[in-house]
């Protein structure tokens, strides 16, 4: 298969063109119109955000917490630095690790928020049964079509926060995307809202949401809440380590990175090499090699993950791909996968407590599925 010249993404990446100096279209930045159009919206609703007067409510803005490292830092600058009246909205997911829960109970204690906490198990794994289940998609496939099943979770929050600001007549959302993430999030409130019955029908969208979601479509602009990208519009100022430096410092945050907070991220990888034999951060990934060989001299991230300067890409994703379909399929020892799943999540910047606590969530893959209703194989 060929590969990008300079990032490593394969040619059948979904949403990826190679040239024919076999240079992708993320090198060539043939997304910068939409690039640019995304941040300037992005950094003047921050602005209008920053500058607006109290709202007449209760609360300045609905802040979406998920006990990770960038929501957390920014929940702080918010209540503390911004003097927002902040309602911190943590959807109650069933698959977040213990980590969450314990970064989210930091906050509760030295954060001058007000927390709310949502849930709906029932719908939010009926969305991911259909992901998961569905049969296998057609290529080549969109841009981010290899991560669907966290982009769908993602959304269906996302909408059960906008649905509460709406209601409560909180005037903006703030979401925590990191400015890596531009091009796969939408600003837009009816935009997404149409962008999710687009991907689960109007049938399955009616049953997880109620029926209420169609009210959004009609509302009048104005009374819709906007959505606020802190991170994006700050880009130049998004540094993860210095992040995680400070909220350590502040006692606010007591896990690593790559401890990612979802214990979905074994399966996420396994609807990911199953469909598009690619790991689930291939994205990621490929845009810390582009950033290694274009600053050779520099050692600085602008996304959440930071993988080591001497990482080889092929050889980690070939290896991490056999044992995540091993472990789907029944096969081979629990120990053998254990060793080979630490080794790997240390060769990609994890210390040794990290890697072990990532592999351990891997190694139980096949039981979150059957808790889910997911069949694997």
């Amino acid at each position: 298969m060929s590969t990008c010249q300079v990032c490593s993404l394969g040619a059948d990446h979904p949403g990826v063109v190679l040239d024919d100096r076999q240079v992708c279209n993320l090198c060539n930045l043939d997304f910068a119109e939409d690039l640019l159009v995304n941040y300037r919206y992005t950094s003047e609703v921050f602005a209008e955000f920053q500058q607006a007067p109290p709202a007449g409510g209760e609360y300045d803005c609905l802040f979406m917490y998920s006990g990770g490292k960038d929501s957390t830092y920014m929940l702080d600058k918010f209540a503390n630095e911004y003097g927002k009246r902040v309602l911190a909205f943590t959807f109650d997911v069933p698959f977040e690790s213990v980590h969450a829960a314990q970064n989210i109970a930091l906050a509760r204690e030295k954060i001058p928020a007000t927390f709310v906490l949502d849930s709906d198990d029932d719908n939010i794994k009926l969305m991911m049964r259909e992901v998961f289940n569905r049969p296998a998609p057609k290529k080549p496939g969109k841009y981010l079509d290899e991560k669907l099943p966290c982009v769908s979770c993602r959304t269906f929050f996302v909408l059960r926060a906008i649905l509460m600001a709406y209601r409560q007549g909180i005037p903006y959302i703030a979401l925590c995307a990191d400015p890596q993430q531009i091009l796969t999030m939408e600003s837009n409130v009816r935009e997404i809202v149409r962008d999710f019955y687009k991907t689960f029908g109007e049938r399955l969208t009616d049953t997880l949401f109620g029926g209420q979601l169609e009210e959004l479509l009609f509302e009048e602009e104005e009374n819709l809440p906007k959505i606020v990208f802190p991170f994006i519009a700050m880009r130049h100022e998004y540094e993860p380590d210095r992040i995680v430096e400070e909220l350590r410092a502040k006692g606010l945050y007591q896990s690593s990175p790559l401890e990612t907070h979802c214990t979905l991220l074994p399966l996420l990888n396994y609807y990911s090499f199953k469909n598009w034999d690619c790991m689930f951060y291939k994205l990621n990934a490929s845009t810390h090699v582009r950033s290694v060989r274009r600053n050779a001299e520099y050692d600085r991230s602008t996304f959440s993950i930071k993988f080591p300067r001497s990482l080889e890409l092929g050889p980690v994703e070939e290896r991490l791909g056999k044992v995540v379909l091993a472990i789907a399929a029944g096969e081979g020892e629990r120990a053998d996968h254990q060793r080979e799943l630490v080794d790997l999540f240390q060769r990609m910047g994890a210390t040794e407590d990290a890697a072990a606590f990532v592999s351990q969530s891997f190694l139980d893959m096949r039981t979150v599925a059957d808790d889910l209703g997911i069949r694997l194989g």
